[in-house]
């Protein structure tokens, strides 16, 4: 995605004041339709879950060179050697694009916010097409299921661990293994829940400010 493909910023206020107010809504109903495709589409899911894949397989090719230089044979310790530098190249790769990712995303929720804020239509925000209950129910419960994963994984590696039975690259590997997978649930999670609270908040009509009552002055003859 780059901002070419991004919608544009909704027109300043002191503008928006000389333009036609049915153009600027269905402008702003497009708009919103099409960024709320972005932020809960089933790419961006599908996205998340190849980074966190990345990382998955640059933790276990970080576990194998840990592993390896465990042996203490010189064979070994060099094919970890290998191991660790191609694991560090992955890790590196998954993070710059996890990043890239972060930046896209923070483009998207500027957007849609201040589409948002622009016009206030309660009956537009509230919209089935906005709030997307499909694709929200598929963010909830791919993101539940792979985070209780990630802590059952995590929970039985620490829970197993013993004094001086098996390996500790074996454990913290594990560990982190679903430390990875939590974290990508929690982050799910969080992208739907943040959604439907940016509609919840702008599909409140605006209250009017409420002045106390002036006095009524009556006409005194002097």
């Amino acid at each position: 995605m780059s901002r070419r493909d991004l919608p544009p910023p909704p027109p300043p206020a002191h503008l928006r004041e000389w333009l036609d107010e049915g153009a600027v809504r269905a402008d702003r109903a497009r708009f919103l339709a099409d960024l709320s495709r972005r932020n809960l589409g089933l790419g961006r899911l599908l996205l998340l879950w190849a980074v966190a894949a990345l990382f998955v397989i640059g933790w276990t090719f970080v576990g194998i060179a840990v592993t390896a230089f465990g042996s203490g044979d010189p064979l070994s310790c060099f094919f970890g050697f290998v191991f660790g530098l191609i694991g560090s190249g992955v890790l590196v790769a998954a993070g710059s694009w996890f990043v890239r990712g972060v930046r896209q995303e923070r483009q998207l929720s500027r957007l849609l916010c201040a589409w948002l804020e622009a016009v206030r239509d309660p009956a537009a925000t509230g919209s089935a097409l906005l709030r997307a209950p499909g694709r929200s129910v598929v963010w909830l419960t791919g993101s539940l299921a792979l985070g209780a994963t990630g802590l059952r994984v995590a929970f039985a590696a620490a829970a197993g661990a013993r004094p001086g039975e098996g390996a500790y690259g074996e454990v913290a590997y594990f560990m982190g293994l679903g430390m990875i997978l939590w974290i990508t649930g929690l982050l799910g999670l969080a992208r739907a829940g943040v959604h439907h609270r940016r509609l919840a908040r702008s599909g409140r009509p605006v209250r009017a400010a409420t002045r106390p009552a002036l006095p009524v002055l009556q006409d005194t003859a002097y």
